[in-house]
Formats: C-alpha cells, sequence, structure tokens
C-alpha cells in the first residue's frame, strides 16, 4: 500500500475562505483589495453546474460595488419580474419589479451559474486572492486564540496546510464548521426537496414577462421555470418529501410525470428536450444554530438554507459575504470589536431569513396563494411584496414596515375566516 504524501509545512495567511461560489468569491474579493492575504480554496474546478440561476435586484448593488455588473448583464437574460400560474384557478399574475418601494433597482438577470460562479471566482483571483481550485478542505482546528490550521487535499492527492487568523466558511451545502460543531438543524417548516433540470424547446414568454422567473403553483408543491440564454431553460418541481418517497423510476421519470400532471407546466413543455442530466437533492432547508464564533463566520448556504420559491440563495450568499468580510477584517485589528459585528451580522441574516420563511412555509396555504394570485394594494401591501421579490428584506429602508405587516395581517385575517367556514380569495 501506497504511504500517503507527507503533509507540507502550513502555508500562513491573514483570512482562509473554503468555498468559491457567490459568498467566498465575493468575500475573498472584497478583503483582497483590502490588502489583507486571503487563501480561497475550493473543492471544485470552475466553470462547474449549479442550480439557483435566477437573481434578485437587490444584487445590483453588490455587483456595482464589486465592479462586476457589465460582465453579470452579458452572461445573462434581463429579469424585469416574478410571474406567478395556479394550475387550479388558471389564475396569473405578474409583479414587476419596476413597482417596488424601491425604485432604485428594477431588474436583474438569470444567469447559467457555471459562468456567473466563475465571473465571481476570477473576480477573487484579479483582486489579489491565492485561488486554490480542486483543493477540498476535510479538517479545520482553531486553537484557544481562534487562529486556524486547515487541511485539505489537491487534486493530485497532496495534502496542504493552512494556518490562517480567521476562517470564513462558505462551503455551501456542505456545511463543514456547521457540521464539525453540531450547529446545522433541519427547517421543519419547509420540509422539502426538488427534482430539476434544463431543457431545450420550451416555450418562453414573448409579452411583458419576457425574461421573467415564472413560479407554477400546482397541487402539492410549484414548479420553478428560469429562462436562460441559449434557449436553454432552468425547470425544477419542488414538493414535500412524500411525492419523491412514491415515485417510480429515476429523478428523470419523476420530474417529467409531475410535469405531465400540470397543465400549465405541461403546455409549456410539449416539445421540450432535456439538455444533460436530471438531478434530485433533499433536505432542502436548514438553519444554524450559530453563524459565527472565535475565529470563524458562515457565509451564504453554509449558514442556511431556504427554498428557492423567491430566488433568494444569491443575495443572501453575497451580503452574508460582505457582512462576513467586515467581520473578519475586523478580527485581525480588534476581536472585541468583531464580535459585536458578527452579533450584528448574524441577526439581521437571520431576520431576513425568517421574513422569507413566513412566506415560504406558507406556499402551499390557499389563502396566501389567493393573495399572490389577486394582490390588493392597501396600503402598499402589494408594493411591499414586491420589495420582498425584488431582495429588499435584507436591507432596512424606511416605509417598509407598514406594508408587510398589512399584509401579513390580512393574511392571518382571511385564514382565521376561512378555518370559520367564511368564504374568501383562494386560488
Amino acid at each position: 500500500m501506497t504511504a500517503p504524501p507527507p503533509l507540507t509545512a502550513p502555508e500562513t495567511c491573514d483570512i482562509a475562505v473554503i468555498g468559491g461560489g457567490p459568498a467566498g468569491s465575493t468575500a475573498a474579493a472584497l478583503l483582497a483589495r483590502r490588502g489583507r492575504r486571503v487563501v480561497l480554496l475550493d473543492k471544485d474546478r470552475h466553470p462547474r453546474f449549479h442550480i439557483g440561476e435566477s437573481l434578485l435586484p437587490r444584487n445590483l448593488a453588490i455587483f456595482d460595488r464589486l465592479g462586476v455588473r457589465s460582465r453579470v448583464h452579458a452572461l445573462g437574460t434581463f429579469k424585469p419580474g416574478a410571474e406567478f400560474v395556479c394550475d387550479k384557478s388558471g389564475r396569473q399574475v405578474t409583479f414587476s419589479f419596476a413597482s417596488g418601494l424601491d425604485r432604485r433597482y428594477t431588474h436583474c438577470y438569470q444567469v447559467p451559474r457555471a459562468a456567473f460562479d466563475a465571473t465571481l471566482l476570477d473576480t477573487a483571483r484579479a483582486s489579489g486572492a491565492t485561488v486554490l481550485e480542486a483543493t477540498r478542505v476535510h479538517d479545520v482546528a482553531f486553537a484557544a486564540d481562534g487562529t486556524a490550521r486547515l487541511r485539505a487535499q489537491c487534486g493530485d492527492g497532496q495534502e496542504r496546510a493552512f494556518a490562517a487568523r480567521f476562517v470564513l466558511d462558505a462551503s455551501g451545502r456542505d456545511c463543514l464548521l456547521a457540521r464539525k460543531f453540531g450547529l446545522r438543524v433541519a427547517d421543519k417548516r419547509i420540509n422539502s426537496a426538488a427534482v430539476y433540470g434544463h431543457f431545450r424547446n420550451v416555450e418562453a414568454r414573448t409579452d411583458e414577462r419576457a425574461g421573467c422567473v415564472s413560479v407554477h403553483l400546482v397541487k402539492d408543491g410549484w414548479f420553478w421555470m428560469i429562462p436562460l440564454p441559449g434557449d436553454i431553460m432552468s425547470v425544477g418541481f419542488v414538493s414535500g418529501p412524500a411525492a419523491f418517497k412514491d415515485r417510480a423510476g429515476g429523478m428523470q421519470e419523476l420530474l417529467m410525470a409531475r410535469v405531465a400532471a400540470s397543465p400549465s407546466v405541461a403546455a409549456r413543455m410539449r416539445a421540450a428536450e432535456p439538455v444533460g442530466e436530471i438531478v434530485g437533492t433533499g433536505n432542502y432547508s436548514y438553519r444554524t444554530r450559530a453563524g459565527w464564533g472565535e475565529g470563524w463566520m458562515l457565509l451564504g448556504d453554509a449558514f442556511g438554507f431556504l427554498d428557492p420559491v423567491f430566488s433568494s440563495g444569491v443575495l443572501l450568499a453575497m451580503a452574508s459575504a460582505e457582512l462576513g468580510a467586515e467581520v473578519a477584517e475586523t478580527w485581525l485589528d480588534d476581536p472585541a470589536a468583531a464580535r459585536t459585528l458578527a452579533r450584528r451580522a448574524d441577526r439581521r441574516l437571520r431576520r431576513a431569513m425568517d421574513e422569507l420563511s413566513w412566506l415560504i412555509g406558507r406556499i402551499n396555504d390557499p389563502v396566501l396563494r389567493g393573495m399572490l394570485l389577486a394582490p390588493r394594494n392597501l396600503l402598499h401591501m402589494r408594493d411591499g411584496l414586491v420589495s420582498v421579490l425584488a431582495g429588499h428584506f435584507l436591507y432596512e429602508r424606511p416605509g417598509f414596515g407598514l406594508p408587510l405587516a398589512m399584509f401579513k395581517a390580512t393574511y392571518y385575517l382571511l385564514a382565521g375566516a376561512r378555518r370559520l367556514g367564511v368564504r374568501t380569495i383562494a386560488p
């Protein structure tokens, strides 16, 4: 048996970033630009396939700070809003981002994630971060003072060690540090799974909805349909575990059976041809009990993951990266101040996820579906909902609180009436 190669002496840096997705690349770019020695370690080689192609308008501000907006514009399709379609009633409604409460950001893009993520990783590299691809971190040990020793295996089997003064974990659904510390907890309020793939020859919208993400509400879940460049449509079905447990055949058979069962989706996929593999994933939503500790912080999906019905994943990742970069840099000079920043960042991210979870956890509720499909704008309720769909849930803006509080109050009033047998709006 061949002995493993000897472990090299640790390579030192100020901050080690685990993972090269949107969160890790954003944090690494920002910190390297501030003159910090940053090493980014990613288990994959880019470009690589990833789901989650629909972005939100609030991403644009971060793209501007990174200087990548023009590159994202060039590789994606223009996204002016979101469309909801109901199989049961046949209703359709489109929410234009231009009608939100914050009129500074009124569009975004649908992007092939392989190209998008590679763009962000290249930005981190060009900003001065040391980027190591095909390098999987498999162990992180922290000393009493918070300094870390990381061990990683390269694609050629070589073991490398790194010594860092702070660690940003952007390892995605691997949740490296959350698993190490036993912090990851399934979100039972949003107990769902997904099956998805890319297709050609899917009917695209050509009217004012052109470029919109489509959310098709079906009996026991929902579909996403995301238009991408090159006549590609990303199509996915999200439902509870029962829909997957009772399936016959593989993931492709499951997805196509669900497509056939939805009149609105089937009509758009009459001539559809799959491009690549149909993939399934379970345990879709989770949180972590703590998002930071002595010498480390969790970013993006390593912090928590939500059902993607409102396309929040990339924005949460990149926004958490901006917060994490500030915490990491401050830690190097003033750990006490960094702890205060980390607590604030943790609260801000959890509050944003709670706002989204309230909606996501009710996406199959007839009352909420009725409100989405027949939106009223009393006290700007509809405009407030559009602002949530645009990603402004992460940012404090005057005037947002009342419309969203009104929306929730209306939901509880209608839900209570429905339980009493009073007829209300329904999909």
